[in-house]
């Protein structure tokens, strides 16, 4: 997670991609680029977004979540969701977004959204109201009173979790630190936020997770592995600052079967 000034940086040259006529920078529109255009046009637009001093602005790792989700449309769009979340909603661009991009569906989703930070929660209302997409929104740490009602219904799930490493005693402090604060290897609320998603996720649940290369994500599908996940990573940024990993989980038979194989032979072992 980036400085206020890099993430407004970002945040303009996201919103000039579209909204110059005719022209990306100084060069011509080509096909590529102009399909690029078509798929910001299902994104939120950053005009739109609300802010306020406590909240997490729309940067690079917001634009690289939203740009794996527009690059993943297609299988979303024939997964027919349900029920989409999103654990940390920060300003509301990531699910308004997704609201967005899957606004051709027949029957629409019903969205839910969470944040430890109230003015995050009035901040994504306001976008999501600005957009026209409703979703509802609740000030909480995580998942933290939605386990039980929520428990393996969940088919989409988006976090853009605190990664970035801090001093543990940083972690779920109030305001715009509790956006980034991830503790130690930034791992802290991320493997909070793992069984979680666990619980959460429906027998055909996806997730899709922000991690940087300092949080170790090869260890991250892996422990998502042993709880029956596959995974894969469906995009790669670097910045200036950081360098991004999106993975895609998914609940894999393959990887039950293995994991109850490890289980009976780990009790005959102890047998």
């Amino acid at each position: 997670m980036e400085s206020h000034y890099t993430c407004r940086a970002a945040a303009v040259f996201h919103y000039s991609l579209y909204s110059v006529g005719g022209r990306v920078g100084s060069g011509r529109v080509t096909s590529r680029k102009r399909s690029y255009l078509k798929m910001l046009s299902r994104t939120a637009k950053i005009p739109l977004v609300s802010s306020h001093p406590e909240v997490y602005e729309p940067c690079d790792d917001s634009f690289a979540l939203v740009d794996a989700l527009l690059a993943d449309r297609t299988n979303l769009l024939q997964h027919h969701p349900s029920i989409c979340m999103e654990i940390g909603c920060g300003s509301g661009y990531v699910i308004t977004s997704l609201a967005v991009m899957l606004g051709d569906e027949e029957f629409v989703p019903y969205y839910i959204a969470t944040d430890i930070n109230p003015h995050a929660i009035k901040v994504t209302r306001e976008t999501m109201d600005a957009h026209g997409v409703y979703a509802e929104l609740v000030n909480t740490d995580i998942t933290s009173g939605l386990e039980k009602r929520l428990a393996r219904s969940v088919d989409v799930l988006v976090v853009n979790p605190p990664y970035v490493p801090t001093p543990e005693d940083e972690v779920g402090c109030e305001g715009i630190m509790s956006a980034w604060a991830g503790g130690e290897n930034g791992r802290s609320v991320i493997d909070k936020i793992l069984p979680a998603a666990n619980n959460l996720l429906s027998d055909r649940g996806w997730l899709y997770m922000v991690t940087l290369t300092a949080n170790n994500p090869s260890e991250i599908c892996l422990e998502m592995r042993k709880k029956g996940y596959a995974s894969r990573i469906i995009l790669q940024r670097s910045t200036e600052e950081e360098s991004l990993h999106i993975i895609k989980f998914w609940r894999d038979s393959d990887s039950q079967l293995e994991l109850k194989n490890l289980d009976y032979w780990t009790k005959m072992v102890r047998n």
